[in-house]
């Protein structure tokens, strides 16, 4: 088993991270993650995949898909703003360029042709989710509810305020027994400080992932830029130290013909849902919004 990666490991010449199906042992995901600048673009051709194109550091970025250009506004960094984001078809040339900072673009194996679709940032659903030290923000980007011009891929981001977990209860969809949901799916952490608006390489936390017939059972430490492939099993929690608050990029796809990020809870731990009616949300949620971070 080779599903935590940490930071670096994934990294190639151009880029700071590069996830595919044939790297991570499975079917339809993928993330990049790469920095451009005034004087660095980066170019790809969507070959077999549709994806999702997310500035996480990054601003005043132009983007280029078959010689239509998006200007995107993209943000400080993840724990700074909610972004603006764009859909780039299968079959399309993207080029990304201008700018500087850190882009995700999230991939799926894929067979139908949906046209690109430019997201403001000020249509990107916020939802606060859970209740007490299990509140989080969840960012839904291309998700099934959020976006439905799209074929395989699902995109979300969380953001986990420093004491607080997330991914909990702890759940799965890897289509095994009576799990009916089948999707692979990406975690792409930074670690933030403080106030910090990105990643900072002091940041730690932790993440548990679990299989039905017991044959994995991995609690490990995660560090900023660190990378956990999940191809099946329960996964949660996802655990902030104080201080130290923790982001996620979510990358989920699989073989359904209908987009789903259904799951299904660990039955020991499911009654956790029922029990948030009773706490009150963490006041720190939402973190971010399209304006920039949320005051207090």
């Amino acid at each position: 088993m080779n599903w935590h990666r940490p930071a670096g490991e994934l990294a190639t010449e151009n880029t700071l991270v590069s996830v595919d199906p044939q790297v991570a042992g499975w079917a339809f995901c993928g993330v990049e993650v790469f920095e451009v600048s005034e004087t660095i673009s980066f170019t790809r051709e969507m070959d077999g995949i549709e994806g999702v194109l997310v500035p996480l550091s990054a601003r005043d970025l132009l983007v280029t898909v078959d010689e239509i250009t998006y200007p995107m506004a993209g943000r400080r960094g993840v724990f700074d703003a909610v972004s603006d984001w764009l859909y780039v078809p299968l079959g399309a040339t993207l080029t990304v360029s201008a700018g500087a900072g850190e882009v995700a673009l999230c991939t799926a194996r894929a067979t139908h042709v949906y046209p690109a679709c430019y997201t403001p940032a000020s249509e990107v659903v916020v939802e606060v989710r859970g209740a007490g030290r299990a509140t989080r923000q969840v960012t839904n980007i291309a998700t099934p509810d959020s976006f439905r011009a799209a074929d395989k891929i699902n995109v979300c981001e969380v953001l986990t305020p420093g004491g607080n977990l997330s991914s909990w209860p702890p759940h799965r969809h890897d289509g095994i027994t009576d799990c009916p949901t089948n999707n692979e799916e990406i975690y792409y952490f930074r670690i933030g400080k403080q106030e910090s608006a990105h990643g900072d390489q002091e940041g730690k936390g932790l993440f548990h992932v679990y299989t039905v017939d017991g044959s994995v059972d991995d609690t490990v430490t995660i560090h900023d830029g660190d990378i956990y492939l999940i191809p099946q099993g329960y996964h949660g929690p996802t655990i902030a130290p104080p201080e130290y608050p923790m982001y996620f990029l979510n990358v989920l796809a699989g073989p359904a013909a209908d987009r789903t990020m259904s799951f299904c809870d660990d039955p020991a731990h499911h009654w956790i849902r029922a029990d948030w009616q009773s706490l009150e949300p963490d006041p720190r949620c939402p973190v971010t919004s399209a304006l920039g971070r949320v005051q207090r």
